[in-house]
């Protein structure tokens, strides 16, 4: 599968095998910064349509292609949805998702190179209710020197060790 900005031009990225999950886009040819490279798309529904749909799933399969657009909607990319949906995360990515006017885009925030994988942090939002092994569920494996361990958002807390003091608030 590819893409290009236009129709005349060789295309822009492409999808294939990644080794950081299933598959993954790559970059076609160099893309500059600040380039709007592709629209998440799929079908646009309600947070309680996306939860009915992957109910069945197993509690540990982290694996959709849902993507959070506001507190109404969310594009499930597993309906209709294009080469954006298999963009992979990382904790140092060189893309960034971005919602406008209730669309989503992923646009590169560095140059990135032919034959370099796209990626952009997913930045799951932790839930109350989420279960103790959320973290292990959605474990990173993107292999950078500064990789935090997860795809979750905030990043899990350091446990505290008896020997440092808290830290106070007031100034």
């Amino acid at each position: 599968m590819s893409a290009s900005v236009t129709g005349a031009q060789a295309p822009l990225i492409e999808v294939r095998a990644s080794p950081l999950h299933g598959l993954g886009v790559f970059a076609a040819r160099r893309i500059p910064r600040g380039t709007r490279v592709i629209e998440y798309r799929g079908e646009r529904v309600s947070h309680a349509e996306a939860d009915r749909r992957y109910v069945h799933k197993d509690a540990g399969d982290n694996h959709t292609f849902l993507f959070i657009v506001d507190e109404r909607t969310v594009i499930d990319a597993g309906v209709d949805g294009n080469e954006a949906r298999f963009v992979n995360h990382s904790c140092e990515p060189n893309c960034e998702s971005v919602i406008e006017n209730q669309r989503v885009y992923i646009d590169a925030i560095r140059t990135i190179e032919p034959g370099e994988e796209l990626t952009y942090d997913y930045q799951i939002k932790r839930e109350a209710d989420d279960p103790p092994d959320i973290d292990a569920i959605f474990a990173c494996r993107c292999g950078v020197q500064g990789c935090r361990g997860s795809m979750l958002w905030p990043p899990p807390r350091a446990p505290r060790s008896r020997s440092q003091g808290r830290r106070s608030r007031r100034r």
